[in-house]
């Protein structure tokens, strides 16, 4: 995609989300790292569903460590791999308190190193809870970058480094949520929904969705 077409991209898609948010339920950026760790292979829907009633109770790594591990199971059991995830949500909830205070650092090396953070959470950490200016590759992300040609890769790490190449300056920010939202609601994975896609028209995406097909639901 060209420079021009870049800029244009995002100005329409700023246009029309000015302000984008995440779509999981924090209250400060301990609970929002512990929401993104849950939501590995589930929904910000189900995961919100689950940790409602936590985070009414639990809002710090101490308070975490205090609950225990068994007692968080239960919170969680409706989220995919929730054994892993509570063992996971524990054990940097330990290290927290042990190593940083019970806060969470704002360094990317820092928070990869606890168990279930992967490059991807500490990017949205980082973008969401610090204003740093990352970009998580999710699924999402990663159908866009290609589909569009915004920017191809063959892996999340090499979509990553394209973006951050070629986002202009003033929306690299917000270019996560963006991105993450275009690609759930219209850029779907089965069939996109062309017709009301605000950046057709500097898409590079071949097979375009016709007006008047029908658009399966999500």
């Amino acid at each position: 995609m060209k420079r021009a077409d870049v800029q244009e991209f995002f100005r329409r898609l700023s246009t029309a989300m000015p302000e984008p948010r995440s779509e999981l339920e924090y209250v400060n950026p301990y609970t929002l790292l512990v929401a993104v760790v849950l939501s590995a292979q589930a929904t910000d829907v189900g995961v919100n569903r689950a940790t409602r009633a936590l985070f009414e109770r639990v809002t710090t790594p101490a308070q975490m460590v205090a609950l225990g591990e068994a007692a968080l199971r239960e919170h969680i059991k409706t989220i995919g791999l929730f054994n892993t995830k509570a063992k996971n949500v524990i054990r940097l909830s330990e290290i927290l308190v042990e190593r940083y205070g019970g806060e969470v650092p704002r360094d990317r090396e820092a928070l990869e190193t606890l168990p279930g953070v992967g490059r991807k959470t500490a990017n949205v950490v980082l973008n969401v809870a610090f204003g740093e200016e990352t970009i998580a590759v999710d699924t999402h992300i990663f159908r866009v970058g290609n589909r569009t040609g915004l920017a191809p890769g063959k892996t999340p790490d090499a979509v990553e480094a394209k973006l951050l190449k070629a986002v202009p300056k003033p929306y690299r920010l917000h270019a996560h949520h963006w991105l993450i939202l275009h690609g759930r609601y219209v850029c779907k994975a089965r069939k996109p929904d062309c017709p009301v896609c605000t950046v057709a028209d500097l898409c590079a995406y071949k097979d375009k969705t016709k007006p008047g097909a029908v658009v399966p639901a999500l």
